[in-house]
């Protein structure tokens, strides 16, 4: 017997996860961390989070250079950005409290929904 979320629920996941990240460019990560929280703890659930949103990436990347829906300008510039800021994110998470790494995520999440609204 599975612990937690039983394997369909997890597929499901995934898809709702794969779903919104294609749709939106991004967003996966805040349906699937929390679904993932129910058997890892924090920042495992985090960790994982990129794991399972790097192929869901992927394949949305394929599907955007072959419809031609990418800005290749600007790209490199937040690529490189975007690099940097993860390295020193993964450097933080592995820092923070596992209780502070919840809680700023919560804030992130509730801000990023003010902000969508507005």
């Amino acid at each position: 017997m599975q612990k937690g979320w039983e394997k369909s629920g997890k597929v499901l996941g995934g898809g709702l996860t794969g779903l919104i990240n294609g749709l939106f460019g991004g967003g996966g990560g805040m349906i699937v961390v929390p679904l993932l929280e129910r058997e890892l703890d924090v920042k495992e659930a985090h960790a994982t989070a990129i794991l399972v949103i790097l192929p869901i990436s992927i394949a949305a990347l394929a599907v955007y250079l072959w419809k031609q829906r990418l800005a290749p300008s600007v790209f490199v510039p937040v690529a490189l950005g975007s690099t940097l800021g993860a390295y020193l994110g993964t450097r933080l998470l592995c820092a923070l409290a596992s209780d502070l790494v919840g809680y700023a995520f919560s804030a992130l999440m509730f801000l990023a929904g003010a902000w969508m609204l507005l």
